[in-house]
This record gives C-alpha cells, structure tokens and sequence, in this order.
C-alpha cells in the first residue's frame, strides 16, 4: 500500500508546482504555449521512446484487443445517451469521449510495477500503446466536434504527429530496429520533460478553473461513465474470452485510472471547454485517490 500511495503522492507534486507558478505568475506563464509545446514537440518523443522501450510481442495482441474492447462498447453506449442528456455540443463532446482517456502513461505503469511486479511493464506498455490510439482518434475527433464540422475533426486528427510517431515506433519495433544509445538518451529526455510539463499544465489549469461553473450533471455523467460502466463493460467484454485472472486485474486497473491530463491538452487546442475538463480531470484524480487503497483487492483477482 505504502508503495502505490507514494507513487500516486509523487505524481500530484509536480500538479501543486504547476498550481502555485500560476498562482506566483499569473501574467507570465502560457498556458497556451506549454500546451502547444507538449503536443507538437514533447509528446511524440515520449510516444517514440515508450514504445521502443521493449520488443512487441504478438502473443500479448489480447490485451490491447480487450482493452479497445471496452472503449468501443462504452463510447458506443455513450452515443445513444449524451445526446439525449446534454443539449450543448462542447458538453456532448466532453461526456462522449473524456472518461475513455485515463492516465495508463504516467500513472498506469508507475503503479503496474508496484503492484504487479516488473512483469507487468510489457501489458502496460500494449495498453498504453492502445491509450495513445484511443487519445489522437477518438480524442480528438469528439473534442474538436465541439467546434469543427466532421471533416475538419478528421483533419485534425491526421495533423497530430503523435499518430504519426505511434505508427513509426510500432513499425521500428515490429523490423526489430533498435536505437542507438545516444538517440535513446535524447528521447528519454523529451519524454520525461513531456510528462513534467503535462502534470504541471494540469496544476495550472486547476488554478484558472472556477468552482461556480462546474456542471454538476456533466461531471456526474462523466464520473459515473469512468468508474462505472466502463469497467462494466470491461467485465461483460471479457466474460466470452477465459481471461486469466492476474491479466484480468492488470487489465480492470489500467481502466480504473483517472482521467489523464491528455483531456486538457486536446481540450484547450480545440476550444473545447478546457476549464470544464480540467475539473472532470480535478474529480476524477479525487475519487481515484480516495480509493487507492481498494487497488490492492484488484490485485487479488
């Protein structure tokens, strides 16, 4: 237990960095550059380096598989609903798509390994390897149908060079390709600076977000969609297969992690109330906070 808090207490530091520089900066920080920062430039050395981190094997496709599994039946139950509870289509988009991205990077793997043992770093990574697909198509698609028209939500999505890096390390690690020492240096360093600034991007959201405009019904559809029925789905998906049990439990966890700070980045870059998300985000981290302790139930599935 002692492990799991610390790492979760170690992660939500760097948050209070973010909150207390915006608070001591007000005028002087962009969140707007930084965001832009870790999406164009940050981000696609981290997708590089974390999936070059360790050969693909195929036999473990049924991780991703289920994992997508569970998206595809709770987005798909999502689509029949949100539009008949939430009239404004910023909030439709935020209800649609916001619980499906949860932090499987950042605070995913750090806990895979404190609960399950390094043995679990290759069923992470698949599963944050499926994350990322999930984050930069269906992410961005509903996101920016907050304001764009399909067309324009499906440019968006092939503008991002995140799919683009995703795609290339998938190919490289799949050729058997591996980096040189140096280059692998350098991408570790882009990625851990894109996890800082992604933490800190998330504390100074929290700063600008206003406790007045919190949309009760939005934040309780979407709280109740992460925690809820998405693993509900998971259990309903995975019943046919004959899951093993230990993968079962990696599995049931990775879905159960708050929503990522992704949200923001993408939420902001298309206009699609960031602040609203930022506290769906804010919610989210709470909830799973209070409940880390029930996480190592999960590992005596």
């Amino acid at each position: 237990m002692g492990a799991t808090l610390l790492a979760i207490l170690s992660i939500y530091i760097f948050v209070l960095l973010g909150f207390m520089s915006k608070k001591n900066f007000t005028h002087d920080i962009s969140s707007k550059t930084l965001n832009l920062l870790s999406v164009y430039f940050l981000q696609p050395f981290l997708t590089l380096w974390g999936l070059m981190l360790r050969p693909l094997d195929m036999t473990l496709l049924m991780v991703p598989l289920l994992y997508m599994g569970a998206i595809v039946l709770t987005v798909g139950i999502a689509l029949v609903v949100v539009p008949r509870l939430f009239s404004d289509a910023k909030e439709r988009s935020i209800a649609t798509v916001a619980a499906l991205i949860g932090n499987t990077g950042n605070l995913g793997i750090p806990l895979g390994i404190a609960l399950f043992g390094v043995e679990s770093v290759p069923y992470m990574t698949l599963i944050n390897l499926m994350n990322v697909f999930v984050v930069y198509t269906l992410g961005v698609f509903f996101y920016s149908r907050g304001s764009f028209s399909v067309k324009e939500s499906l440019l968006n999505i092939v503008k991002l060079p995140i799919l683009w890096f995703a795609l290339l390390a998938v190919v490289l690690n799949l050729l058997q390709v591996r980096l040189d020492g140096l280059i692998e240096a350098t991408l570790m360093m882009g990625a851990y600076a894109s996890m800082v600034i992604q933490l800190l991007l998330f504390g100074i959201y929290l700063y600008e977000a206003k406790i007045e405009p919190i949309a009760w019904r939005l934040s309780l559809w979407v709280m109740g969609m992460k925690f809820i029925l998405l693993p509900a789905s998971y259990l309903l998906f995975m019943l046919p297969f004959g899951v093993d049990a230990r993968l079962s439990a990696m599995l049931f966890m990775e879905l159960l992690m708050p929503l990522a700070v992704a949200n923001i980045n993408i939420a902001s870059l298309y206009a699609c109330k960031p602040q609203a998300v930022t506290m769906q985000v804010f919610i989210s981290s709470l909830i799973f906070i209070l409940f880390a302790p029930l996480l190592h139930l999960v590992t005596q599935w």
